[in-house]
């Protein structure tokens, strides 16, 4: 069985390669699905009977390992110097260094990454982490999947 859980975030990043607009400074509403996959608990009188996993507990655990991290931040490349050294010189800034450029690709497979440490299979229901999938705007986003990346 496949569960998914949806939530959002805020964030500020940029391109710095980028050819057109997205080399600027700029910021999206995220939007990040978390697609899980394991046995629909059967045991009798436990409160996770008849799911896979509580959808609350998919979000506790999503924000607190990542989307509360990232909520509100910059996402910047290590690259991307005079940006980087700009945030730093803000003083408490909510900065979030990364090693790639912050595309919604790169983002995808740091969220699955993160992700995926965080569930594990508690319920003893095989639950695991199938994929992720990052929307930088409505019409755009990119899936981490199990396997595949």
């Amino acid at each position: 069985m496949l569960i998914t859980r949806k939530l959002e975030f805020d964030a500020g990043h940029r391109i710095s390669t980028h050819n057109s607009q997205c080399r600027h400074l700029h910021g999206h509403r995220y939007v990040i699905e978390i697609t899980l996959s394991g046995d629909i608990i059967a045991d009798q009188g436990v409160a996770e009977q008849g799911m896979v996993m509580d959808f609350s507990e998919v979000k506790r655990i999503a924000k607190s390992v990542l989307v509360d991290k990232w909520d509100h931040a910059f996402l910047v490349y290590s690259g991307d110097t005079r940006v980087l050294q700009f945030l730093q010189s803000l003083g408490d800034h909510k900065t979030i260094v990364l090693d790639v450029q912050p595309t919604a690709e790169n983002l995808a497979l740091i969220a699955f990454d993160i992700l995926d440490e965080a569930y594990q299979d508690s319920y003893g229901n095989h639950l695991q982490l199938e994929q992720v999938r990052l929307f930088e705007t409505p019409n755009c986003w990119a899936d981490a999947i199990r396997g595949k990346h």
